[in-house]
């Protein structure tokens, strides 16, 4: 299986090396797009509407890995938690928004819930986005050591008094190329409704993306793996307004 992966991976990067010469792969933010459906959260974010009511605030830790690191972009601004703190304080003028990013490289869903408690109580928030997942199905982590440690996570951030949101997998070729990529996906879900918590659905959402024929060297770097600017701008405005929906739907 490693030599399967590192022919698709060479594959891929002569792809995008040769689809970056040419001006059809430019970035442009128009094509930036998820149905509505796929944007909807499954969560009201009580708790974050609370504090954005009382105290005119809406503080958020964004923990994860080097995507939520920024890991790549060409302007650290355009990573997806810059993004966010961007996109919310547009649209909900006169309240107080910070984004904490705690995204550490090369982290997994151990790493994270290990430092659960460490990062809420240091940085107290009324919202927590928990990126997590890609880097567990690449590594083929046991998907009920997965499951185990996502809920022991979940419960323990919650019990400390935020809101969460989990975002799913990235689909990028280095997922693609993983065996039972959607049983992490499908463990993501579950856990997402026991325990009250919204789901961005990036894997979906990016798999539209590749489905209505937008190349992967328009939203992935080289590596087959990491979101480029492009990708990590787009998964930044979609985010934030999967949360503005939360906040001021019913």
């Amino acid at each position: 299986m490693k030599r399967a992966f590192a022919l698709l991976a060479a594959a891929f990067g002569l792809v995008l090396a040769t689809a970056a010469a040419g001006p059809a792969f430019a970035q442009s933010m128009t094509l930036c797009r998820a149905k509505p459906a796929m944007l909807e959260l499954g969560t009201t974010l009580p708790i974050s509407r609370k504090a954005i009511a009382e105290k005119k605030v809406l503080r958020i830790i964004a923990l994860g890995s080097s995507t939520t690191a920024g890991y790549g972009v060409s302007n650290p601004a355009y990573a997806f938690p810059t993004q966010l703190r961007i996109g919310l304080e547009k649209a909900l003028p006169g309240i107080d928004i910070e984004v904490i990013n705690r995204g550490i490289g090369g982290q997994d869903v151990e790493e994270m819930a290990a430092r659960m408690r460490t990062e809420m109580e240091g940085n107290p928030a009324s919202l927590v986005i928990w990126q997590t997942g890609t880097n567990a199905a690449i590594r083929q982590m046991p998907i009920e050591k997965f499951d185990s440690t996502l809920r022991a996570g979940l419960k323990l951030g919650t019990s400390l008094g935020a809101d969460f949101v989990l975002m799913n997998l990235q689909y990028v070729p280095a997922v693609v190329a993983a065996p039972d990529k959607e049983a992490y996906e499908k463990a993501m879900a579950g856990a997402a409704k026991d325990f009250s918590a919204g789901l961005f659905r990036r894997y979906d959402i990016m798999r539209s993306w590749y489905d209505d024929g937008m190349p992967y060297a328009q939203f992935v770097q080289l590596d087959g793996l990491h979101l480029n600017d492009f990708g990590q701008k787009c998964i930044g405005r979609l985010l934030t307004r999967s949360i503005l929906g939360a906040l001021t739907g019913p």
